[in-house]
């Protein structure tokens, strides 16, 4: 039985939706998040808060022992692909020695359980739909880190009899349907971006490159609700400690979107008048990319409740005009 839960990362935009999730199912929870963009607003007020970095592991070592945590949900990274690109020795420090500090602290402990949050990102440009077998070669900083990430945790796990989940996101977007939690955080994130934009006098949607190989020449992506990522991480959670079984599986809708049917959904939810303008492409961008999701949905017989455009634009509007 899953009873202490522990969350890196857990005061961010995904962290703080796992948390509402895994409350409700009643489970105890433990953040530990060290606010660099995390928010204090963001953290479940019936969860245990550490303000603490993953690097500091004799802490998180003692937390995990004293509060007998038995699975944790590992979100804390540096995830914003063009800043990586910039700052890759951060992303590289960050992200997977990070993970390593984590993992020492999770040696000869009460661990059952590790989740970890990777991304589409790893898959090599070109293949348009993955499933988990598709080619990595992640084209990406960021990418390399949680590809880098990925093999450490299978092989400290299988090493320390731990069961894991490694989570491929594709694009997560939306807000709680509670109206309560979202994205706060300003990173280049699209569907933030307009729903900002939305609350101007002259909103201006800045698309990066139209002259892609896609049907309407920008980028193609998969877009799956926040909430949707939160309950897969909670089912995902139950069955590798029913089953003792560890899985890699993409999670996203099996269906591409691209950057341009978002900012016509925005538009088309707005009364005021919207400028779309199109700027020059961003390097390390991949063209486009889709889930196959058919490993999940076996796993977890997963259905998803968000599956839908206009549900996403509108919930980020309904978010927004509350900050």
């Amino acid at each position: 039985m899953i009873k202490n839960i522990l969350i890196t990362g857990g005061a961010g935009y995904i962290g703080s939706h796992i948390s509402e999730i895994l409350v409700k199912n009643k489970k105890k929870i433990y953040i530990v998040d060290n606010l660099s963009t995390g928010y204090r607003s963001l953290i479940n007020k019936k969860a245990k808060f550490f303000k603490l970095n993953i690097h500091n592991n004799k802490n998180i070592k003692k937390i995990i022992k004293e509060n007998k945590i038995d699975s944790v949900i590992h979100l804390a990274a540096n995830l914003i692909i063009s800043e990586g690109e910039k700052y890759p020795k951060k992303y590289y420090w960050n992200n997977v020695i990070g993970t390593q500090n984590l993992l020492k602290a999770c040696s000869n402990n009460t661990i059952k359980n590790f989740i970890f949050s990777s991304t589409a990102a790893i898959y090599k440009d070109g293949q348009f739909k993955v499933s988990e077998n598709s080619i990595i070669k992640p084209k990406s900083v960021y990418g390399r880190t949680k590809v880098k990430c990925e093999k450490i945790i299978q092989s400290f796990c299988k090493k320390n009899n731990i069961n894991y989940g490694i989570l491929r996101y594709f694009n997560i977007a939306g807000s709680s349907p509670s109206g309560k939690i979202g994205l706060i955080n300003k990173s280049d994130h699209l569907f933030k971006n307009f729903s900002r934009e939305v609350m101007k006098k002259r909103p201006i949607f800045k698309i990066y490159g139209n002259d892609y190989k896609t049907k309407d020449g920008s980028c193609i992506r998969d877009f799956i609700h926040v909430s949707d990522i939160a309950e897969i991480h909670f089912k995902v959670l139950e069955k590798i400690d029913k089953t003792n079984k560890s899985k890699i599986l993409n999670c996203g809708y099996n269906k591409g979107t691209s950057v341009l049917e978002v900012a016509k959904e925005f538009k088309k939810q707005t009364s005021k008048k919207v400028k779309i303008l199109i700027t020059k492409r961003r390097k390390a961008d991949l063209v486009k990319i889709i889930a196959s999701n058919n490993k999940l949905m076996r796993f977890i017989r997963w259905k998803p409740k968000f599956n839908n455009l206009r549900k996403i634009v509108k919930s980020c509007l309904i978010w927004e005009k509350r900050q």
